[in-house]
């Protein structure tokens, strides 16, 4: 019997975090956009879900190419350092609507999740497609049955991290193959 009473107590405590958080961040300035962004950055943008290793790569890549990028991160400290930087930053949960919509979501151009597993990865894709039917989305995987389902998700682009290695190191590979067959010196 105890058992039985596992699930619904999990999806109870589940729904009362939620609407807790929903609760402390109507009045948390991390929790959106500061108002004085001007509309047209956050028009066409790309909203990256996760700041760690591999986003923190890509963010900075799209902002030293001039792109737009919101970043949504449940790491407050990560979110304050962001926007001392002058990037854009948004506190919180990416399965969260509300924090969707804070990110501007109905106008971005990209979506792109770098966290999380694979159910929390499908939700935030959902609630995107339902903002914003246009979106593409971009996600990672952790293994090939993950970026299976997601294609049949209709996730956009699916990146699997030791397929992108080993074709970095194959292109890398033949790049030196090819300039070695033409007489240019190895690098």
């Amino acid at each position: 019997m105890l058992f039985r009473l596992i699930d619904p107590i999990e999806r109870l405590a589940a729904r009362v975090s939620r609407r807790a958080w929903r609760a402390d961040a109507i009045d948390d300035p991390l929790a959106q956009v500061p108002a004085d962004v001007p509309p047209e950055r956050l028009t066409d943008h790309v909203v990256l879900v996760g700041y760690g290793r591999v986003g923190r790569h890509i963010g900075e890549a799209l902002r030293a190419n001039g792109l737009t990028c919101v970043v949504v991160e449940e790491n407050r400290e990560v979110v304050e350092r962001l926007r001392a930087e002058g990037a854009l930053a948004v506190w919180g949960d990416g399965t969260e609507p509300a924090v969707l919509v804070q990110a501007h979501i109905a106008r971005a151009r990209d979506l792109v999740i770098v966290t999380g597993a694979l159910p929390r990865t499908r939700q935030m894709v959902d609630i995107a497609r339902r903002l914003n039917p246009r979106i593409r989305a971009t996600a990672r995987a952790h293994n090939d049955q993950e970026a299976a389902l997601m294609r049949q998700e209709h996730v956009d682009r699916v990146f699997v991290g030791a397929e992108e290695l080993a074709n970095s190191m194959i292109q890398s590979l033949l790049q030196r193959s090819a300039a070695a067959y033409h007489g240019e010196p190895a690098r």
